[in-house]
């Protein structure tokens, strides 16, 4: 590795770089690769995944909570405020879908950036440069790091709070790593309280058995900036903690031993949810990189204790693990975007381990393997390239049909303020500036008694699918064709709107 001008790094006898003073320039020079790769990242973020995307369903409740544009959607209980928040600085004064898609590709970068630097000095800058161009050219990287979703944000915590808590076990002065492990963690816990507990496991363990308990503290102490506002919301709105989980697990279709594997494998494809999760495998030209990644990453640690460093490899390996197992073993659906922990902290021993295949052979090997990573990772460059725009226009033509919908919603009279129920009613709504409603499932939210009510305020429409049959409030209501759905309007009302 080449370093700049300043103090030459610690190196130990079996060539392990130890953290060592720098001056500015220096530190300079060694963050550079990070920020051109954080540049890179937020550029093909806004070239792939283009900022004129429409807003999906969930990126809409999130949204619609701190937007005065339109009527805030129901929060279900196993979200979190965290995206409202990280949202609310563009969303709170603007209705620019497109700013905030530029807004969100700038801040994840940033993140990337921030990310990385946290692992300086535990390895070397090309480690981190390609453990951070992996992770970012995953499609489901590239795909939600610009839209207003938590699981990319969580990700970046899990990164930092296990980055900064290993430099400080090594460098116990280290006050600024020790803020960096809370900051980390909460984070997680600001997006998905039970995902910032799972990556965590590892963490606390260690500090723990370790008896260090400043580094204990800081993970403790994240978790519960983070989270509190979680189990306070839960009091407050569903009758406490334990009725809060267990609402979040009912919707989650009932958390237990389920085998999602497979699932999350035909996720790969570019399905955004799996729920039901049906269907034949996508090709395997398109899932191969998912069982070649546990395997570079035990070579990453094989490659870490022969050097004499194996926690730091074997830190993150053990929390992806368990970031990983509850999405893996516990819910009977996928979505690609749940295992991106994991896959951040998997990265890290996966370049090692990368680097070590190009450079530890001698003779005609290392030009073998030289050879058979360079076509394998430009392969895989282009098979989730392929993958992202492909997801990119299909979700696009989702939501522009949504937007359609709206439109022709409008040509009816239903304008705000109004209530949407039945199908898709979430999305709809927010597209034509209505209030959702919805009386069972997931999102029930309203009586048909209170439906009935706003329907002598305001004007109501129910959404079916064409040929479905709606609710019963609904069915003597005047039907409409609409795109590929039945719109139902209650009868106008009597009393002028409200």
């Amino acid at each position: 590795m080449t370093h700049g001008a300043g103090a030459p790094p610690t190196v130990t006898r079996r060539g392990e770089e130890r953290p060592r003073p720098a001056g500015l320039k220096t530190a300079a020079h060694d963050a550079r690769p990070l920020a051109a790769l954080a540049v890179v990242f937020t550029l093909a973020q806004l070239v792939l995944i283009r900022p004129t995307l429409g807003l999906g369903w969930d990126e809409i409740v999130y949204t619609s909570q701190v937007t005065t544009h339109h009527p805030a959607a129901f929060f279900s209980a196993p979200r979190s405020r965290g995206v409202s928040l990280l949202v609310a600085p563009v969303a709170s004064w603007s209705d620019s879908t497109v700013l905030l898609r530029i807004y969100l590709a700038l801040l994840s970068g940033l993140g990337l950036y921030l990310a990385l630097r946290v692992w300086r000095g535990l390895f070397r800058t090309r480690v981190l440069v390609v453990a951070g161009a992996f992770f970012a050219s995953l499609w489901m990287t590239l795909f939600y790091g610009p839209q207003a979703m938590p699981n990319y944000w969580v990700a970046v915590g899990a990164l930092i709070a296990v980055g900064a808590f290993l430099r400080h076990r090594e460098d116990p002065s280290s006050a600024g790593m020790l803020w960096a492990v809370v900051a980390g963690a909460a984070l997680m816990a600001w997006m998905r309280p039970t995902d910032a507990v799972y990556v965590t496991i590892p963490l606390l363990v260690l500090a723990a058995v370790r008896r260090r308990p400043r580094l204990l503290a800081a993970v403790v102490g994240g978790l519960l900036a983070g989270g509190v506002p979680w189990v306070i919301e839960a009091y407050a709105s569903y009758g406490g903690l334990s009725e809060r989980l267990a609402e979040a697990s009912r919707i989650q279709g009932g958390l237990g031993l389920h085998m999602a594997v497979d699932d999350q494998l035909r996720s790969l494809g570019g399905r955004a949810l799996c729920r039901p999760c049906t269907g034949e495998m996508p090709h395997p030209v398109i899932t191969l990189w998912w069982f070649v990644l546990p395997v570079l990453a035990v070579l990453g640690l094989v490659v870490a204790v022969r050097a004499g460093r194996a926690l730091r490899t074997a830190v993150p390996l053990a929390c992806a693990v368990t970031a990983a197992l509850p999405y893996l073993f516990t819910i009977a659906y996928a979505a690609p975007r749940f295992l991106q922990p994991a896959y951040a902290l998997l990265a890290i021993p996966v370049a090692d381990a990368l680097w070590h295949l190009v450079t530890a052979p001698r003779g005609r090997w290392r030009t073998v393997l030289r050879t058979v990573v360079a076509v394998g990772l430009a392969g895989h460059l282009v098979v989730q390239v392929t993958v992202a725009v492909h997801t990119a226009d299909r979700s696009a033509a989702s939501r522009e049909d949504w937007a359609r919908t709206a439109e022709g919603l409008h040509r009816l009279g239903v304008t705000p303020p109004c209530l949407i129920t039945g199908h898709e009613s979430i999305p709809i709504g927010y597209y034509t500036g209505c209030s959702s409603g919805a009386t069972a499932g997931n999102n029930e939210n309203m009586t048909a008694e209170e439906i009935r009510r706003t329907a002598g305020r305001v004007p109501v429409a129910e959404i079916t699918r064409v040929g479905s049959r709606p609710n019963a409030y609904a069915r003597t209501w005047p039907v409409h064709r609409v795109e590929d759905y039945d719109i139902r309007l209650a009868p106008a009302p009597d009393a002028p709107r409200e």
